[in-house]
């Protein structure tokens, strides 16, 4: 059976600095039919980042039209003028290729995916071992001032109220674990 045959969808969300994406690129490489879906955002690309493959950077004025040309599943704007949001194009293209989409996004795009989804998504949701060591695992970004270290704690304090809208919760303490116990989940799930 061709994946287009059932549209399935993985969907991972998590606080920044859980561990999410490093979870997600280790199951990329183990299933071949799932195919990673590039969010869109209005901010500025990182040092390594690439536009169409980490995300699509748009201008904020450009993402605002395609909000208000409902070309977005879903958005949401996660700090002010910081938007972020799945492209339905993005979702076809995948579908069309005889893929599964992997979501990686934050929380409330995460729900509103999965309320969208519903039986046709698994949804999981990342967890830090604690909030201190989520903490010291950003600090060792090395990206974050002592200011956005502590709105990211703040708003990862809120984020992690979401774990039970999510079908899994996975707590990220030991990655090979983590990530063996998620290639179990979506085994089963893109099996069933």
């Amino acid at each position: 059976m061709k994946t287009s045959d059932y549209k399935k969808v993985v969907i991972f969300s998590a606080p920044s600095g859980s561990g999410k994406t490093t979870i997600v690129h280790r199951i990329l490489e183990d299933f071949p039919m799932l195919e990673f879906s590039v969010s869109a955002c209005s901010r500025k690309p990182r040092a390594n980042e690439v536009h169409g493959k980490d995300y699509y950077f748009l201008p904020i004025e450009e993402f605002r039209e395609k909000i208000k040309n409902q070309e977005f599943l879903e958005w949401e704007e996660v700090y002010p003028d910081h938007l972020y949001g799945t492209l339905k194009s993005e979702i076809d293209r995948i579908w069309t290729s005889d893929h599964a989409v992997i979501f990686d996004v934050d929380v409330v795009g995460g729900t509103n995916l999965k309320r969208f989804f519903d039986h046709q998504a698994l949804s999981i949701f990342v967890m830090p071992p604690s909030l201190k060591v989520l903490e010291e695992r950003l600090l060792k970004r090395g990206t974050e001032s002592p200011e956005s270290l502590k709105k990211r704690i703040e708003k990862a304090e809120q984020e992690m109220a979401f774990a039970p809208k999510f079908d899994l919760q996975i707590v990220n303490d030991e990655l090979a674990v983590a990530v063996e116990e998620t290639k179990n989940a979506i085994n089963k799930f893109l099996h069933s």
